[in-house]
């Protein structure tokens, strides 16, 4: 008996359709009845968790509860979200909702070291996921070196982001390819998209660099724990 799903979503609301696309691309399916169940609560009204994390915006755990809880009364059995940074808020969500969440970071480190052993990982992320060292402390736990993006990089991540939000595709590939440079030069051996509008701006960009897709390992994990099987048919690579 396969578990139904819920994707507490809205985090953005496109990077909420790109893991659903991959869940349903990545799923081995012959038929519409070989597929999840998943509900979706794309709430786009969760204050910014950046702004939370950096600025003293407003707390996002109450509308992420509410989402939660909402998710949990429709029948969802395993809960996932996609958002890197609203991650820094999960131990306080799951002491509010009784159904399992997946923790895509850990889910990421834990790939990155079996995939490229002791290989130092570059981070792409917002500034609050960086700020708050999930991913630099997952990492270091599964032994693998963590190479962060300077204040300048931090910079072009950020408007590379939001600038995907916005809905647009004028995005500067040449000022992105100098800062993956800049960051193999401190190391980086492959690059983490530590933000789940990041694997849409490689997409645009059309990027060559070996990539950890989080968004896509996290529906791959999902579809194994809800009890579907997996194909691989994500834009991760890596």
């Amino acid at each position: 008996m396969k578990k139904s799903l819920g994707i507490l979503g809205g985090m953005g609301p496109l990077a909420t359709a790109d893991l659903f696309t991959k869940i349903v691309q990545m799923t081995d399916a012959k038929r519409d009845n070989d597929h999840l169940r998943v509900y979706i609560d794309n709430n786009a009204q969760i204050p910014d968790r950046t702004a939370a994390i950096l600025s003293g915006g407003a707390d996002p755990v109450p509308a992420m509860a509410e989402s939660a809880q909402k998710l949990a009364s429709m029948g969802a059995e395993l809960l996932i979200m996609p958002c890197n940074t609203a991650h820094y808020f999960l131990p306080r969500l799951r002491e509010q909702c009784s159904v399992p969440f997946l923790n895509m970071i850990e889910i990421t480190a834990e790939r990155c070291r079996q995939t490229h052993g002791q290989a130092p990982a570059g981070l792409l992320a917002t500034r609050g996921t960086i700020q708050t060292g999930l991913y630099r402390r997952a990492l270091e736990a599964q032994g693998v070196p963590c190479v962060e993006p300077d204040e300048g990089e931090r910079d072009l991540l950020m408007n590379a982001i939001y600038a995907v939000k916005s809905g647009r595709q004028d995005l500067d590939k040449a000022a992105f390819l100098q800062m993956l440079a800049q960051m193999k030069t401190r190391g980086a051996r492959y690059f983490i998209l530590g933000c789940t509008e990041l694997p849409i701006v490689a997409q645009i960009l059309g990027l060559e660099e070996p990539l950890a897709d989080p968004t896509a390992l996290l529906a791959q994990k999902a579809i194994e724990e809800c009890g579907g099987q997996v194909v691989f048919k994500g834009r991760s690579r890596g």
